[in-house]
């Protein structure tokens, strides 16, 4: 029982995680000044970078480990795209100490759904009930 309540705590907190991000991202984009480009780019990085809690959460909700794998790629690969905004933003305001956290939490939220995917996807295709399936997405 205290396993679980530890797996449940820690999705909870990874919930939290992602979620303090996105407004963090908005508090940012908010205090960029007005032009094209930023509108651009600030659209792109607020759409990934709020996707990754609201799919994160949608992977705990998941209905199978197949599933589950599934929502978790989809999760890493808006990491993936949010790091690439920022990375572009960092490039843009390379004195911004904000733009440079955003880019490093970016970074180690990729590196945790990367190992997340990589255990689950493993757990998947090892399961007995996953004989012959194949989960590559």
């Amino acid at each position: 029982m205290e396993y679980l309540n530890e797996r449940l705590n820690k999705k909870k907190a990874l919930e939290n995680r992602t979620k303090r991000f996105a407004i963090a991202v908005f508090k940012y984009l908010n205090s960029l000044e007005p032009s094209m480009a930023n509108r651009i780019i600030g659209n792109q990085v607020g759409r990934s970078a709020s996707s990754i809690g609201a799919n994160y959460r949608e992977t705990n909700r998941a209905e199978s480990k197949e599933d589950f794998v599934h929502k978790l790629s989809i999760t890493l690969k808006e990491c993936a795209e949010t790091e690439y905004w920022l990375d572009i933003l960092k490039s843009m305001y390379p004195k911004s100490v904000a733009v440079q956290d955003l880019h490093a939490e970016a970074t180690e939220l990729v590196r945790i759904f990367q190992s997340a995917r990589r255990t689950a996807h493993a757990k998947s295709t090892n399961s007995p009930n996953s004989i012959g399936k194949s989960v590559n997405r």
